[in-house]
């Protein structure tokens, strides 16, 4: 029988040596100096060992535990190393029916036709909010309670709109299970209508016309952090999206040719966008030169310079100026839309100014190419616009460009 000083002082040989415990138990000891536990056993006749662990992770205390544990299916008929491998089997099969491998899975084949920026917002949110509860759980037996009861964790957070779409993806993936054989049914397809509305919104987020003379007053004498104003001054004579913005890097923009090209992997609809660059949008750029000019990103962290500019420093810069529940960010984009149409340029215009994609594909790559000088007029025209607004021109003074609507 074993004892701990036996143990401690089993040293490596030439050839491999066992050290018998009880019962079957042993200790073999290799030349290399590793130590495993087996159990010699017999079942139907032929001799069988059963792997018990390594010494010293597995103690002896435990490696007797192992042992007593396979004796008692022996004394029921079972063979313990059939057992061991059935036991591995199910949690395989368990492990590849899941819901969080299956997800992962789905997730793989869509985001070949999804934007890299698209395919990890999909997949963050289901790590955040659905794999907690349900991603262990066999997909076949999930319920439509268990799934309501994950979503209810999203509302209480106020997050309705992120719960709404939880449900639609959870929904996505009960399809795909379905159609690999792996689930029989959709069990999000029976929450329609569980979830609370999100609450009313309020479309006070967009600046009319009339309010910019004043709001781009109080843009040139902002005393906050100067790259900030000058990132509002951007985003409003660009028309980009916050967040393409935040991710822009010196990399994308070609001041001789007066273009910003924002990579496909960094759109909203997986897309290239060229952006035709004003001249008071170069001047922003020559200025932010002297401020981040030695940084990858036009826009920096504040505590960190390796990460973009906070997602909430633009919406904080217009609370600061006074513009709370009257003004966002992607509202400009809006702003500006709203006005160029009254002054009469083309929807299709506008339309590739935003980066909105054409559906029609013949006609997104007829429209692509000659659209660019066009948009060029119409946002430098935006851009002296809006430096007519801020000296006292009278709004709507400007005549239209050549590329209004005739």
């Amino acid at each position: 029988m074993l004892t701990h000083v036996a143990l401690r002082q089993a040293k490596a040989q030439d050839k491999p040596y066992k050290l018998a415990d009880e019962k079957g138990l042993y200790l073999l000891v290799k030349p290399s100096g590793a130590r495993y536990w087996r159990l010699k056993y017999r079942f139907a006749g032929r001799e069988k060992l059963l792997a018990c662990g390594v010494y010293p992770e597995t103690t002896l205390a435990e490696a007797r535990g192992k042992r007593d544990a396979a004796r008692k299916l022996l004394e029921k008929g079972s063979d313990p190393n059939a057992t061991r491998q059935k036991a591995k089997l199910v949690a395989k099969l368990a492990s590849d029916t899941a819901f969080e491998a299956i997800a992962r899975e789905w997730h793989a084949g869509m985001a070949k036709a999804w934007s890299k920026h698209h395919a990890h917002d999909v997949l963050h949110r289901l790590e955040a909010n659905v794999f907690p509860h349900l991603g262990k759980l066999p997909i076949a037996e999930i319920t439509s309670p268990q799934i309501l009861a994950a979503l209810r964790t999203v509302e209480h957070r106020g997050a309705h709109e992120l719960a709404r779409r939880a449900r639609s993806v959870c929904g996505q993936i009960f399809r795909y299970a379905i159609a690999t054989g792996r689930a029989d049914r959709d069990p999000a397809a029976d929450l329609k209508g569980a979830l609370k509305g999100a609450p009313k919104v309020r479309h006070l987020a967009a600046l009319k016309e009339g309010e910019l003379p004043d709001f781009l007053k109080k843009l040139d004498v902002y005393d906050g952090h100067p790259q900030t104003p000058l990132a509002l001054r951007l985003l409003l004579l660009t028309c980009v999206r916050t967040g393409e913005l935040r991710g822009a890097e010196w990399s994308q923009f070609d001041t001789d040719k007066g273009e910003w090209r924002i990579p496909a992997d960094k759109m909203k609809a997986g897309e290239e966008h060229v952006v035709p660059l004003s001249r008071q949008a170069l001047q922003v750029l020559k200025e932010l030169r002297q401020i981040n000019g030695r940084s990858v990103r036009l826009f920096v962290n504040s505590h960190d310079h390796e990460k973009p500019m906070s997602e909430n420093t633009i919406l904080y810069a217009l609370y600061r100026m006074g513009y709370h529940s009257r003004a966002t960010g992607h509202g400009f984009r809006a702003t500006a839309a709203t006005i160029l149409s009254e002054q009469g340029f083309r929807p299709e215009l506008i339309e590739r100014a935003l980066a909105h994609t054409e559906r029609n594909k013949v006609k997104a790559a007829y429209q692509r190419s000659p659209l660019l000088p066009e948009r060029r007029k119409m946002l430098q025209h935006w851009a002296d616009f809006l430096d007519g607004l801020k000296a006292g021109a009278k709004v709507r003074s400007l005549k239209r460009g050549a590329t209004a609507r005739p």
